[in-house]
């Protein structure tokens, strides 16, 4: 791929489905011109993916491991507001007991 250009995206929504076969991932960016007061956000498709559940469940277990590392190596974290939490239908212990740290003990 080298000398080659490689497609950016921008996203600020997802969309995840899947069958028993594999997964669909479909990205999506805000539009430019703010949805009316009191009316949810629109969006327009900005790419589409697909991939079985095995790179699926892979790449959640990396992206999750990476994004501890980055908050403990530069002392942050990422908060998610409980709000949003709420209307995505995850509760707060269930968050919470994702994203608890590792015991403490002999590194593999």
């Amino acid at each position: 791929m080298e000398g080659q250009q490689v497609a950016e995206f921008y996203s600020d929504n997802v969309e995840l489905g899947g069958g028993p076969f594999g997964v669909t991932l479909n990205f999506n960016r805000s539009k430019r011109t703010p949805s009316a007061p009191g009316r949810p956000t629109e969006y327009e498709p900005e790419v589409t993916i697909r991939m079985s559940w095995e790179h699926f469940k892979a790449m959640v277990f990396f992206g999750w491991r990476h994004v501890r590392q980055v908050e403990r190596d530069i002392g942050v974290s990422y908060p998610i507001p409980t709000t949003l939490l709420s209307q995505w239908g995850i509760g707060l212990e269930d968050w919470e007991g994702f994203w608890k740290p590792a015991p403490k003990g002999p590194s593999i």
